[in-house]
C-alpha cells in the first residue's frame, strides 16, 4: 500500500506535465475561411537569454490543405501575451509543400516571455500565400481565335484572361493554318494584375496533309484531283485518295515567270558563199 501511496503523486505530476505541454500546443487555421494551411506550434522552448530578452525555438507542423503544391509561402509570426500585448515576432517560411502533405518546421523568435497566443500575418501584398494567390494574366495571339493550352488542359480561345498561380507554366496555341506555338510563363507571385503576353503564330513551312486515321504529312503538294492528291515527302512521292484526306493546308507560294529573250542566231563564218558569176 505505502509503494502504490508514493507512486500516485509521482503519476500526477507526470499527468500535470503531459497536461500542461499539451495545453502550450497551439492549433492555427490560415485564412480563417476557407483555410489552406493548417499550422500546429509545439511547445516554445528557451535556449538563450540576453538583456531580458528570450530566444525562443518551436517545431511548427505544417500542413498543406490544398490540391496545388505550395512552392513558397511566408508569415509574420507574432507572440501575444494573454491581454494580447505583443511580446515578441519572427519569421516562418514554409517551401515545396505538396497536395496534402505536413511538414515539420523549426520556428526560432525573441521574445520577452512565454507566448499566450499567436497572430498570423502573409508577408506580400496580396496577403495569401504563393500558392493560393492567382494572378489574371491576357493571352493574345496575332492572328486571334487560336485555342490556348495551359499545361496540358484545354482553356479557350484567344484573346482569353487566365488566373495563374506564381511558377512557371506551358502555353500552347493552336490555329489551323498556321504553325503551332510553344513557351513557358513566367509568374511572379507578387505581379500586379492585368497584364498581358501576345504570341505570334508562325506560317507553315510546307504544305500539310491530315489523313482521317489522324495521320499528319508535311511536304509539297504536286498535284490534286477530285480522286487523288499526289504529296512529295522528302523527296518521295506519295498518291492518296481524296476520300481518306480530313484536310489540307497549302502554303501560300509566289511564282514569278521570267521571259528570257530569244538570242538573234550569229551567222556562221564557216558557211559556204555561193560562188560568183563567171563571165
Amino acid at each position: 500500500m505505502s509503494r502504490r501511496a508514493g507512486l500516485l503523486p509521482a503519476l500526477l505530476i507526470l499527468v500535470s506535465i503531459l497536461s500542461f505541454a499539451k495545453k502550450l500546443e497551439m492549433v492555427m487555421m490560415w485564412p480563417q475561411e476557407n483555410p489552406t494551411l493548417k499550422l500546429t506550434f509545439g511547445t516554445f522552448q528557451e535556449v538563450g537569454s540576453y538583456l531580458g530578452r528570450l530566444s525562443l525555438v518551436s517545431d511548427v507542423t505544417v500542413q498543406n490543405l490544398t490540391a496545388k503544391v505550395m512552392p513558397r509561402a511566408s508569415f509574420n509570426v507574432s507572440l501575444l501575451d494573454r491581454n494580447n500585448v505583443r511580446l515578441g515576432n519572427g519569421l516562418l517560411i514554409i517551401e515545396d509543400l505538396n497536395p496534402g502533405q505536413s511538414a515539420k518546421i523549426q520556428f526560432q523568435c525573441s521574445s520577452v516571455g512565454q507566448p499566450a497566443m499567436l497572430n498570423l500575418a502573409a508577408r506580400n501584398s496580396g496577403g495569401v500565400p504563393t500558392s493560393t494567390k492567382a494572378i489574371p494574366i491576357t493571352i493574345v495571339s496575332a492572328p486571334p481565335g487560336a485555342m490556348l493550352k495551359v499545361d496540358d488542359q484545354t482553356i479557350g480561345m484567344t484573346p482569353i484572361t487566365v488566373r495563374m498561380l506564381g511558377g512557371t507554366h506551358n502555353l500552347e496555341l493552336h490555329k489551323e493554318g498556321y504553325a503551332d506555338a510553344k513557351t513557358p510563363l513566367d509568374v511572379n507571385p507578387d505581379e500586379a494584375p492585368g497584364g498581358s503576353i501576345t504570341i505570334t503564330l508562325g506560317g507553315l513551312a510546307s504544305d500539310t496533309i491530315e489523313l482521317r486515321d489522324g495521320s499528319i504529312l508535311n511536304g509539297d503538294v504536286i498535284s490534286m484531283s477530285l480522286e487523288s492528291v499526289v504529296i512529295n515527302v522528302q523527296g518521295n512521292e506519295q498518291t492518296f485518295d481524296r476520300n481518306r484526306i480530313k484536310k489540307i493546308f497549302l502554303v501560300e507560294r509566289i511564282v514569278t515567270h521570267v521571259t528570257v529573250p530569244e538570242t538573234p542566231a550569229k551567222p556562221n563564218s564557216t558557211a559556204t558563199m555561193p560562188p560568183s558569176p563567171q563571165h
